[in-house]
């Protein structure tokens, strides 16, 4: 055939995706329908990035907010390239395909986040849009821009609806991220039908509030005003920019376009063929001539950009060693060398010391004690800082354009801030930490689950963990917060009783690569504990013998936080046939091999009761039908926290009548 027309490559777009859904009898055409215009003018006409090596360092990041069109994303990484065949796109929706549901970073070469939930993945965009301007601080040079990428982010109307792109937007616009460019997909319809009876928002004038640079009124479905308004889009890098892309939904279907019906659902037989004679595409279901898909793939021209990159980096690394070997190892997710005999000294050194200070501020201590090892812990509160005890004395504004930013103030946005650092992560050269209240994690619940779903390396702390806060009352006391966090798969919760199990849990949570970690601590001061360098060993596990009985026990007292110095007390009143166990992360104990759980948790002692200022049911796996917990089913109330724990029961007492009573 002759020479492509854009047309005919957006409708490779088009039919790939639409074969894909109507394959799998399942999923969403309409958006990759509507969008292929504009995903196939920024594919081939600006964006950087490697089908070979889909994780090299400079790539621009692309993401898809609006995931259930995630056969658009298929069908572009598949067209440019990348290790994704077309038995995978004939595989859409498949158990262990490379093609699931919804964009999955894990499965799929050159997906940069999971998307689904709509709006994270507009909020993931941010994060990632400031990874890399933090990260041109640090190392950039005069003439040597090693880190100089973009972030594209493509959304519908679903994804501005949801509350996080309204925190993350506002964000983007007072970090001034220039490299931002989101694709707005206006087509006023969404799953209910025509969006004017609930979404009426002016958005361009919302954005530009945000402090966004707005180009209005472009038609999705003209490749000159799609690419005039990108490049107007990267004259200017004070600010992000918003494009506002009126299209239609089911582009070129007779029947749907236009319509809900092309949204979720496949477009049958009858109209798939109407649509191939409509938009002039003769070819079969899965057929892409060679001339399309061969220009397709010359447009991706990644073995080239890389190779000029890699020049301009050994050029960089000449004159620049040190940081070049920083830059790389942040990159490759690599700790200090140094890192964990630095971490286990000052652990040693608390444990020798017994600091007794509320968990809260031994978090902060220990960030104090690591950040300085850490070029990439980057943290942040949810307006909190002063009550989290996030600051540290290194700790340097995002605001304020130093090379050594490493604070982010992200004001009153737990979720997007939660989503945000989803993204520190994921883009490489951080580790990050956020933090707010226990109880405000329900505000960032959503981006925590995607946090263990796509196994980003962020640590989510969480203080004022139990009713002992106090006199704020039930609305700030977490209840069931705990064991909902817990029940998250992939997601470590530690809750440390003491300053060297905190220490302990922060190492642990710096050192896990696969998945995030909840570091959940107090307002009170907790007593520090006695332990031998064995057990000192043994907090990592997520759960030891703190204090042994005599003998076999007859009981076990098991405790988190707060709760471990009750059930030590306990112990000293039940006697020498007491054993108490710590168990700051039932997650981490969980993944020890059964001798040690066993050696710890013993199936002959059937005589056993937990102790956790929060619900009993989580523990009833642990102590048994035999068992018994000391906990709060209830909500908590205003009242000095001392008060509080002798009115729900959570004492000394309490604990010793209870093992009698076994």
């Amino acid at each position: 055939m002759t020479q492509p027309s854009r047309r005919d490559l957006a409708n490779a777009i088009r039919f790939l995706a639409i074969d894909g859904v109507e394959a799998a009898k399942s999923g969403h055409p309409g958006m990759p329908m509507g969008m292929a215009d504009i995903a196939e003018v920024l594919w081939n006409d600006f964006l950087r990035h490697s089908p070979d090596n889909p994780k090299w360092a400079n790539r621009d990041r692309f993401i898809l907010s609006n995931g259930h069109g995630s056969m658009l994303q298929y069908a572009l990484l598949h067209l440019a390239g990348y290790d994704l065949s077309i038995d995978e796109i004939k595989r859409f929706r498949q158990l262990e395909s490379k093609t699931p549901g919804h964009p999955e970073n894990f499965m799929t070469p050159g997906i940069e986040t999971t998307t689904g939930p709509l709006g994270q993945g507009f909020a993931n965009a941010v994060g990632f849009a400031l990874a890399e301007k933090l990260l041109a601080q640090r190392y950039n040079k005069p003439g040597l821009d090693v880190v100089d990428h973009r972030t594209w982010v493509f959304m519908g109307d679903g994804c501005l609806m949801e509350g996080v792109s309204h925190e993350a937007a506002s964000l983007a616009g007072t970090w001034g991220l220039g490299k931002l460019v989101a694709f707005w997909d206006d087509n006023g319809i969404s799953i209910d039908g025509e969006v004017k009876g609930w979404f009426t928002d002016d958005t361009p004038a919302r954005f530009e509030a945000y402090g966004w640079r707005v180009i209005r009124g472009v038609d999705g479905h003209d490749p000159q005003e799609i690419r005039t308004a990108i490049e107007t889009a990267l004259k200017h890098g004070d600010r992000p920019t918003l494009v506002c892309c009126r299209t239609t939904i089911g582009f070129g279907s007779p029947a749907k376009a236009g319509k809900e019906s092309s949204h979720g659902a496949p477009l049958g037989k009858d109209e798939v063929e109407a649509t191939r004679k409509a938009l002039g595409w003769s070819h079969g279901p899965f057929e892409v001539p060679e001339a399309i898909a061969g220009a397709w793939r010359a447009n991706a021209k990644g073995a080239e950009l890389e190779a000029e990159w890699n020049a301009l980096f050994e050029r960089y690394a000449a004159q620049n060693p040190a940081e070049a070997e920083e830059l790389q190892r942040r990159l490759r997710s690599e700790l200090p060398a140094d890192f964990a005999a630095a971490a286990d000294a000052y652990i040693a050194k608390l444990q020798a010391e017994g600091p007794v200070v509320a968990s809260r501020k031994a978090s902060q201590m220990a960030i104090e004690a690591y950040a300085p090892l850490l070029p990439e812990l980057i943290g942040g509160s949810a307006d909190l800082a002063h009550s989290n005890l996030t600051l540290w004395k290194g700790s340097q504004p995002v605001t304020g354009g130093t090379p050594n930013a490493n604070y982010i103030n992200y004001g009153v946005r737990e979720f997007g801030m939660t989503a945000i650092a989803n993204a520190l992560s994921m883009h490489g050269g951080f580790i990050p930490y956020d933090a707010t209240f226990l109880v405000f994690s329900d505000y960032a619940r959503n981006a925590v689950r995607m946090s263990a779903l796509m196994r980003s390396h962020a640590i989510h702390v969480y203080t004022h963990d139990s009713i002992g806060l106090g006199e704020d009352g039930p609305t700030h006391q977490p209840i069931e917060h705990l064991a909902s966090l817990r029940y998250i798969p992939n997601n470590d919760v530690w809750r440390p009783c003491d300053a060297v199990e905190s220490a302990v849990a922060w190492k642990a949570a710096i050192q896990r690569m696969d998945g995030p970690a909840c570091l959940v601590f107090s307002r009170q001061n907790l007593q520090h504990q006695p332990r031998s360098e064995q057990q000192v060993a043994d907090i990592a596990r997520g759960g030891y013998v703190l204090r042994d009985s005599n003998g076999t026990p007859e009981i076990i007292l098991i405790a988190t936080g707060s709760e471990v110095e009750l059930a030590t007390q306990a112990a000293d009143v039940l006697g020498d046939k007491v054993r108490v166990v710590s168990m700051p992360s039932t997650n981490v104990f969980e993944r020890q091999d059964a001798a040690y759980r066993e050696s710890v948790l013993p199936t002959s002692v059937r005589r056993r009761v937990a102790v956790e200022a929060g619900v009993t049911g989580f523990w009833r796996q642990y102590v048994g039908l035999d068992g018994a917990v000391v906990g709060i089913d209830s909500f908590g109330a205003s009242a000095p926290a001392g008060e509080l724990y002798k009115h729900f029961g959570i004492t000394v007492d309490a604990v010793v009548e209870t093992a009698k009573a076994l």
